[in-house]
């Protein structure tokens, strides 16, 4: 038992020292450069004009990029604990879709609404939520039948946005930012219009981690230990969407940190999610921060967005876990 805690407080402080030693990287990256005594005397002691431009537009993009990340990564542990299926994910079964175009439609045709935009885009979340459960409810869930719902759920939001984004012209300015998931010109604005909401969800998900623990058992056992499990349910499940919404509603919709961060983190910390919940976010971080990082450099000067890149690397990966998932989690 001690060899196993020591062995987690290990994993969660290599992952504080690379989320650390990625944040510095990237605040300095790009064509603006300054020594690090420079950034830190620059943002404490005195004015310094190449400063101001990185803290005006640099920190603001990687503070998004890390807030998304731990908002999506736990998202899709709370989707994952609710379901009992490790392959559920928030862009996976069509939950930021559904946000993404409501927010896209309020960004377009209300722009006055714009600090309500979030709220907006957590009712699209619900519906998409309830047209899945719904559509895969059938005396119970059945993994694969909401994986095939979730999936024709997400296409038709997603053909929605494309069409939006089409006749846009791919403007990046609101609605076009949404629907391409680009963070690269985002505001101070947005990192505080992100981070209330996303903070409210994550502690949210600490108070209900040690019920997402119940979730694996048998319904009729959680019933015995007077617990309503559908309540439970549906509690986790607003707060999976409130995580999911708020962050497609500011950065877009970006698929796969859901399934990849939490399956990685029961590998490293296990199952119980007192360690999971907590490992996802900064694990979410890094991920998301990384993918967004890495799109800067591969192709500089030019960017590749970061949903792109994960994408990308989500695909495969799915791919790889719908295979050997029976083995990996006794189905």
């Amino acid at each position: 038992m001690v060899n196993n805690m020591n062995r987690k407080i290990m994993y969660f402080s290599i992952l504080i020292f690379l989320l650390l030693g990625l944040f510095f990287m990237s605040v300095n990256m790009g064509s603006i450069q300054v020594t690090y005594g420079e950034l830190f005397s620059g943002l404490l002691v005195e004015y310094n004009e190449s400063v101001a431009t990185i803290y005006d537009l640099r920190f603001p993009r990687i503070i998004i990029a890390m807030v998304t990340g731990a908002g999506l990564a736990v998202s899709g542990v709370l989707f994952q604990a609710v379901l009992k299926n490790p392959l559920a994910d928030p862009g996976i079964i069509g939950i930021s879709a559904g946000s993404a175009f409501v927010s896209v439609l309020i960004v377009a045709f209300f722009p006055m609404w714009y600090f309500f935009t979030p709220l907006f885009s957590f009712l699209g979340g619900i519906l998409a939520c309830v047209l899945v459960y719904s559509l895969s409810w059938k005396a119970g869930f059945s993994p694969l039948r909401i994986i095939l719902v979730g999936v024709a759920i997400n296409a038709v939001f997603t053909g929605l946005l494309q069409s939006f984004g089409t006749m846009s012209g791919q403007n990046y300015s609101g609605a076009a930012a949404i629907v391409n998931a680009n963070i690269s010109m985002k505001t101070w604005k947005d990192v505080r219009l992100l981070t209330g909401y996303v903070s409210l969800g994550l502690v949210l998900s600490l108070f209900v981690a040690t019920k997402c623990n119940l979730l694996a058992l048998e319904d009729k056992t959680i019933r015995s230990l007077g617990v309503n499990v559908n309540v439970l349910r549906a509690v986790i499940s607003v707060i999976a969407v409130l995580l999911a919404s708020i962050t497609t509603a500011v950065a877009g919709s970006i698929s796969f940190i859901g399934l990849i961060v939490p399956h990685i983190g029961r590998l490293l910390v296990g199952s119980d999610h007192k360690f999971l919940i907590p490992f996802s976010m900064l694990f979410g971080a890094f991920t998301m921060l990384l993918a967004d990082t890495v799109g800067r450099l591969i192709a500089y000067p030019y960017e590749i967005s970061a949903a792109i890149i994960m994408s990308v690397i989500g695909g495969p990966f799915f791919i790889v876990l719908l295979k050997r998932s029976d083995k990996i989690y006794g189905g």
